[in-house]
């Protein structure tokens, strides 16, 4: 698992390209009663895990990106493009996504 984590810090995105990690469902509920997995569907919600420098504009300067590594995403439900790390899925979203 240290070389999976080794190989994700080691990407960085290009330009305005966001790199995220789903975050995955509670099985659990509230008061401990376990979900089946059926019943479990995926959030729409994400941990920035890296981040590119920003898009550039008409005359060459970075534009600043909106969110930063650590922070907590809403993804649109479909779209983006999946990278897999080892056993971990990721998904790079642009950064106006």
């Amino acid at each position: 698992q240290s070389t999976t984590i080794r190989s994700i810090k080691s990407l960085v995105p290009l330009l305005d390209r966001v790199l995220v990690q789903r975050i995955k469902a509670e099985a659990k509920t509230a008061s401990g009663l376990f979900l089946p997995e059926s019943s479990v569907k995926e959030l729409n919600e994400a941990k920035v895990m890296a981040v590119g420098p920003g898009a550039l504009d008409k005359e060459g300067r970075r534009l600043p990106m909106g969110v930063n590594a650590g922070d907590r995403v809403l993804i649109p439900q479909y779209g983006g493009s999946p990278v897999k790390v080892g056993e971990d899925e990721f998904h790079l979203f642009r950064d106006s996504e």
